[in-house]
C-alpha cells in the first residue's frame, strides 16, 4: 500500500480469551485487516473455555494470524509505526502469548510497544465503522466476563459508573443455557430461541439494587430461572425453553437499558454506545436503540463481528494511546484483573 506521511499504522494483537487475532489499523478508524482465529468449536466439547487449551492454541496460531493480517493489509513490518497488544484483563496464560509475541516484535523491529486494556478495546470498536463518533458519551460494555457502565469523557479517560457485583451478563446467559441443555456458548442460542417464545410467560425478577446505583447483579435472576426450571420438572410440568429464554432475556435487557439511559441523563451526554460480546444480542440492540430514540440520544453499536474479541478494536484503542505519547517497556506484564483506567 502507499502510505501517506501522516498516516499511523498500528499492528494489533488480541489473545485475552479464546480468539487469536491480529489486525492492521490506520489512524485509529480504518481497519485494513482483522484476522480472527476462533477456538469456539474446540471449547464446545468442554462446555466452556479451558484456559490451558486456549493458551496452547494461541501459541500454535499466532504467527500465522499475524502474517495473514499483514498480507491482507498489503503492508510489511517496515510500514508499521507501533505494536499494540491486549495486556489485561483476561486469562493470564492466553494474555501472555499475545504479549510475548508483541514484545518480541517490538524489540526485533525497534517499534514502540503499547499495552491496551481489553474493555477499552471493546469501547473503541465504535470508532471503526462510525467515523464521526467521539467522546463524550456513556457506554454499556457487556460480555461473558464483564458488565460495565462507563462514562467516556475523552479518549482514554473513563469513569466506571457501574459494574456487576456477581455474574457478568454473558456468564448468566451461559449458565441458563446450560441448564436448558443448549450447550456452549449460550448467549447466541438463547437469543435465537427467545424470538420464538413469550417474553411475558414467566415473571422473573428485575434487580435494580439501590436507587442511586448503576451496578448490576444477575446472580439472583440466574437462580430464579434455575429454581423455576427445577420446580416445574419436580411437578411434572413441561418446561418451554423458548418461553424461559424470552422471559429471562427480557428481565436482563430491561435492567441494562434502564440503567444506561439513566446514566446518560445524569452525565448530560447526547450519545450512547454499546460494546462487548453481548452487544451482538439482537434484543438488547433493538431495545437500547429504541430507548435512545425515545430519549433523543444518538445510539452507536458495532457490527457483530466487531463486538467479539478482535484485534481491530485493540488497534483503534492503541492508536489513541500512541498519539498521546504513551509507550510501554519490554517489562510490560499481563494483568488478568486489570481495571479500566489503570496503566498497571
Amino acid at each position: 500500500m502507499i502510505k501517506d506521511k501522516d498516516d499511523v499504522l498500528i499492528l494489533a494483537i488480541e489473545s485475552s480469551c479464546d480468539e487469536t487475532s491480529s489486525a492492521v489499523v490506520k489512524n485509529g478508524r480504518y481497519v485494513l485487516s482483522n484476522v480472527i482465529s476462533s477456538q469456539i468449536d474446540l471449547h464446545k466439547l468442554y462446555g466452556g473455555v479451558v484456559p490451558e487449551i486456549a493458551s496452547r492454541k494461541h501459541v500454535e496460531n499466532i504467527d500465522a494470524v499475524i502474517k495473514e493480517s499483514l498480507k491482507e493489509a498489503n503492508v510489511t513490518f517496515d510500514d508499521i509505526d507501533a505494536i499494540a497488544v491486549t495486556y489485561g484483563p483476561g486469562l493470564v496464560g492466553a494474555l501472555l502469548v499475545g504479549l510475548s509475541e508483541a514484545k518480541a516484535l517490538a524489540y526485533a523491529l525497534n517499534k514502540p510497544l503499547i499495552g491496551v486494556h481489553h474493555i477499552e478495546g471493546h469501547i473503541s470498536a465504535n470508532y471503526i465503522e462510525n467515523k464521526d463518533f467521539e467522546p463524550p458519551y456513556v457506554s454499556l460494555v457487556v460480555s461473558g466476563g464483564h458488565s460495565h457502565l462507563v462514562y467516556v469523557e475523552d479518549y482514554g479517560k473513563y469513569e466506571i459508573m457501574g459494574r456487576t457485583r456477581d455474574d457478568a451478563v454473558g456468564e448468566a446467559y451461559d449458565k441458563v443455557a446450560r441448564v436448558l441443555g443448549m450447550g456452549y456458548p449460550g448467549g447466541p442460542k438463547i437469543d435465537k430461541i427467545a424470538k420464538m417464545g413469550n417474553p411475558d410467560a414467566i415473571q422473573f425478577p428485575r434487580v435494580f439494587l439501590e436507587e442511586d446505583s448503576y451496578d448490576f447483579s444477575f446472580s439472583g435472576l440466574k437462580s430464579a430461572v434455575l429454581n423455576y426450571i427445577n420446580k416445574e420438572k419436580m411437578m411434572g410440568n413441561t418446561v418451554v425453553p423458548e418461553d424461559v429464554s424470552a422471559s429471562f432475556q427480557k428481565a436482563v435487557v430491561e435492567v441494562l437499558v434502564a440503567k444506561t439511559i439513566k446514566a446518560s441523563k445524569e452525565k448530560g451526554v447526547s450519545k450512547v454506545a454499546l460494546a462487548g460480546g453481548v452487544a451482538s444480542n439482537t434484543a438488547l440492540r433493538e431495545a437500547l436503540s429504541k430507548a435512545c430514540e425515545e430519549n433523543g440520544l444518538y445510539f452507536s453499536v458495532p457490527s457483530p463481528v466487531l463486538c467479539t474479541d478482535n484485534a481491530g478494536m485493540i488497534g483503534s484503542a492503541g492508536y489513541y494511546e500512541y498519539i498521546k505519547g504513551i509507550r510501554d517497556g519490554l517489562d510490560l506484564n499481563a494483568i488478568p484483573s486489570l481495571k479500566l483506567g489503570d496503566r498497571g
